[in-house]
């Protein structure tokens, strides 16, 4: 084999292996897009009559409430527990929480918006027939083993996200959002 028929021979191989990655890549972005379509309709259904639906009938999940954050613009399901393979598909309520709503996500893709999350923001978390009201108090970094951010009053709304945001290897931190219950309104709600 000369030089020049070794070169084609490398160039197909590289067109065909960046073809298949980037199939790869449209299938993934696919099937996440049809996902979603599939948790609004099960969190629209659940919401409606309290009934909980999982998206697909092999989901080990269902959506339980929405949470908006009005001065993000943002608003995304909130799925039944915060196992790796449900966060593959949004922000995850972690079980046994007792009287605080603890919410976990994924720092670059669902809980991104955290980055941009700040004291005094409000916070609605609704679920089937009825609707809470949160204002952000505290953010801070702790510990991924540190539990007192569960400490405090009731009726707590906590979302948890790994730190720093565009990490490319596992962190032992966490950016924790600590959200109170409130009266009427929160002071970014006035601006």
């Amino acid at each position: 084999m000369n030089l020049r028929s070794f070169l084609r021979l490398t160039a197909a191989g590289l067109l065909l292996g960046a073809a298949a990655l980037f199939g790869q890549a449209a299938w993934m972005r696919s099937k996440a897009a049809v996902a979603s379509v599939l948790i609004e309709r099960s969190l629209q259904s659940t919401l409606r009559d309290g009934r909980p639906r999982r998206p697909w009938s092999w989901a080990d999940f269902h959506p339980v409430a929405r949470l908006r954050v009005p001065r993000l613009g943002v608003t995304t399901p909130v799925l039944s527990n915060a196992s790796g393979a449900t966060l593959a598909f949004g922000v995850g309520r972690v079980p046994g929480t007792g009287e605080h709503v603890i919410l976990a996500g994924h720092r670059d893709t669902w809980a991104a918006f955290l980055r941009d999350v700040r004291v005094g923001d409000a916070l609605t978390l609704a679920g089937p027939g009825e609707a809470h009201r949160y204002c952000v108090r505290a953010i801070r970094v702790v510990a991924a083993e540190d539990v007192r951010v569960l400490e405090g009053s009731e009726h707590r709304l906590i979302l948890i996200t790994c730190w720093p945001f565009g990490g490319l290897t596992r962190s032992r931190l966490r950016l924790a959002v600590e959200a109170e219950e409130n009266g009427p309104e929160c002071p970014a709600e006035k601006s």
